[in-house]
């Protein structure tokens, strides 16, 4: 392994393929150390330390935003709302194709067509940007991004040192969209999933820190043998595919026999990746955030449906927490992978080409067939997101490590789905000038 490193390096192109990712990594992680304009970086950092410490926790959505801003969004650094903006908005692009026809007809266009999607999605994403944004700033403004801190983020309260933080956030934003598709195209990889690699990387040093001071070097080896067995287990299934098999008629154009080929359609275990365990994490944090508008400032007269959404559904350690929790990201997963892969679709397209599967009728045969296989493989997919999700949450029950338990849920989903698609790419380059490449 480290010898194919080293060969990678020394091969010039993809030398500066890897220099410059590695040189806007740096600057993506730099940017999540820069206090935004109007921030009392000491009263910060003094907020900060109960949570690093792991006396506090923070639960729903500002944990997983502030998992993929590798930490900056706690901070309210320019970068704090790292690439989140960005995934919501591919995700709502990607989800008004079903809605919108117009969307579709640009999707089914090709290279033009989905120039203008990208084109959408970059509006899109400043305007998310600018909204939540605005949503941190009343968060810090109001004290719940830290309840159990009175000191103030931003002593100045004026109209003017609100709205330029709120552009220098937005701007933080566009600026990480930029870097994420300056990598896609002069660098290694995909752009915007190593910028999430790097942020929630970035988070394993600091959790696994605070594991040994508070738990002691016992459950800091537990927690290690956790981690490796369940980051074996997620390779082992994101490698994993039903293969159909599809053969292609022979056919004659001009004076040349095409087609006669024998090859495969790959449907993965897990075909819907990361984005079921976002969906329900966003879906759980809603009741949480009307029953925290519902509840008195000074704790009395709470009404019995909001006592009961804090006493169950802001815990991630709590049983009702946990059944809902799975059940969502099962729903999710049957929910995204029917929106991403149409098997009428596939099969109208084998039909044009001439291809078939063996023992199926082409047209809507094919496309029942398909279905049945897609349905059939995603419930053991389903099921594994579940389970992977759940690893911190029962952890903090059984271990006691509380939220600096690193590995499990959405972070090992990324970090190894990322860096197999990466360590793929750099050993394609690597067998087209004749070496052996990172994988054997």
């Amino acid at each position: 392994m480290l010898s194919a490193i080293v060969r990678a390096f020394r091969t010039p192109d993809l030398r500066r393929k890897l220099l410059f990712t590695l040189g806007i990594i740096a600057i993506f992680r730099l940017g999540a150390f820069i206090p935004s304009p109007g921030v009392n970086y000491s009263n910060v950092k003094t907020c900060l330390s109960p949570l690093v410490s792991g006396q506090n926790q923070q639960q729903g959505i500002y944990q997983l935003m502030n998992l993929f801003s590798g930490g900056a969004l706690l901070q309210v650094s320019v970068f704090a709302l790292g690439i989140m903006p960005y995934i919501t908005a591919s995700i709502i692009v990607q989800l008004l194709r079903v809605v919108i026809p117009r969307f579709q007809e640009l999707y089914e266009e090709g290279q033009a067509g989905q120039t203008k999607l990208t084109q959408y999605t970059r509006y899109l994403t400043i305007a998310l940007g600018l909204l939540n944004a605005t949503t941190l700033v009343s968060l810090v403004r109001s004290g719940q991004l830290f309840p159990n801190c009175q000191l103030q983020i931003i002593p100045d309260q004026s109209i003017i040192t609100t709205i330029l933080i709120i552009i220098t956030l937005t701007a933080g934003t566009g600026l990480i969209m930029w870097m994420g598709e300056l990598v896609t195209e002069k660098g290694i990889g995909n752009g915007m999933s190593l910028l999430i690699f790097t942020s929630i990387a970035a988070n394993f040093p600091a959790s696994l820190g605070a594991i040994w001071t508070s738990k002691g070097p016992g459950t800091f080896f537990i927690v290690l043998v956790i981690g490796l067995v369940t980051m074996a287990l997620v390779v082992f299934v994101e490698q994993s595919q039903r293969r159909i098999p599809v053969q292609y008629a022979k056919r004659m154009i001009g004076r040349r026999t095409v087609g006669g080929t024998t090859t495969y359609i790959p449907v993965k275990v897990n075909m819907a990746g990361v984005i079921p365990v976002i969906f329900a994490s966003s879906m759980l944090y809603l009741p949480a955030l009307v029953a925290q508008f519902n509840t008195p400032k000074d704790g009395s007269n709470i009404q019995p449906w909001v006592e009961w959404i804090n006493n169950n559904l802001t815990k991630g350690d709590h049983p009702v927490y946990m059944i809902i929790y799975f059940i969502l990201i099962i729903f999710f997963t049957y929910f995204y992978v029917a929106i991403t892969f149409n098997p009428e679709e596939v099969a109208d397209n084998m039909k044009k080409y001439g291809g078939f599967i063996p023992g199926i009728r082409a047209g809507k045969p094919t496309a029942d067939y398909l279905q049945y296989v897609l349905s059939r493989i995603t419930l053991p997919g389903s099921l594994y997101l579940g389970i992977v999700a759940l690893i911190p949450l029962i952890a903090l029950v059984l271990v006691q490590a509380n939220t600096n338990f690193p590995f499990g849920g959405t972070s090992i989903l990324i970090m190894v789905g990322v860096g197999l698609e990466t360590v793929k790419q750099i050993d394609a380059q690597l067998q087209q000038r004749h070496y052996e490449g990172l994988l054997r």
